[in-house]
């Protein structure tokens, strides 16, 4: 099982969602900014370093929205979604091909990675902002 982290990323009442690139797995669809937890880290610590990588900003990184367990044919995962807002610098795409600021309720109209979709429709319908 692989552990994933990703960031709510949290603004004005927005989140930050990002399109993944086309030549990637599942490419062209949208997830929420974050990657795989490497040997030695928390999960707190990759969710920082990926979110330098992708995104180009610093994340304060607050408590764990939810757990979800999903099985692709050729990865399973387990990912821990953050609440998180920007500390330092302006997301950039800097490995994805396309960010957008959406409110809660126009995520399900994106086209999200399967393993993301569930939790997509539990934000649309509960988000409150902290």
């Amino acid at each position: 099982m692989t552990q994933v982290v990703a960031a709510l990323i949290e603004r004005d009442g927005k989140l930050l969602v990002c399109r993944r690139p086309p030549d990637k797995a599942r490419g062209l669809l949208w997830e929420f900014a974050g990657g795989k937890v490497e040997a030695g880290e928390t999960k707190e610590e990759a969710l920082r370093r990926e979110c330098r990588e992708e995104l180009g900003c610093e994340l304060a990184v607050g408590s764990v929205y939810a757990v979800i367990r999903h099985d692709y044919p050729d990865l399973s995962i387990e990912l821990t979604l953050f609440r998180a807002r920007v500390a330092a610098g302006e997301p950039r795409a800097l490995e994805h091909n396309e960010l957008r600021w959406a409110f809660p309720e126009e995520l399900p109209a994106l086209d999200f990675c399967p393993a993301d979709r569930e939790i997509v429709q539990a934000i649309a319908r509960t988000w409150k902002m902290p």
